[in-house]
């Protein structure tokens, strides 16, 4: 994968996590901030706790960190997957976004 290739891919990532956000924000009892400043989105949920999604350009790779632990993302090809084998990014962002708001939230790509 190119490098142009990688940031197209994860801009796109980046836009549907702050779509994501803002359409949860509107549908539901969630109160998720959103901030990003580069390449880098910080969610706040409203008991303070954050999940932290930031591109890693020279490794190709997407990193988010939450309460549970750290996860790196390569492209497959059709989606961001972990590199330990622990699954798909959106999957993982909706389950530790749900535990740490405390109600059941979905981020899907958009």
């Amino acid at each position: 994968m190119t490098d142009p290739e990688f940031m197209s891919l994860a801009e796109s990532l980046l836009r549907s996590l702050e779509l994501c956000c803002d359409h949860i924000n509107d549908e539901s009892d969630a109160d998720i901030d959103n901030q990003r400043v580069g390449s880098m989105v910080t969610l706040t949920f409203a008991n303070r706790s954050q999940i932290i999604v930031n591109l890693q350009k020279p490794l190709h790779e997407v990193w988010m960190a939450a309460k549970s632990g750290g996860y790196h993302y390569q492209w497959s090809g059709s989606e961001w997957q972990d590199t330990k084998g622990q699954g798909e990014f959106f999957a993982a962002l909706s389950s530790n976004a749900s535990l740490q708001a405390g109600l059941p939230l979905e981020f899907a790509p958009r």
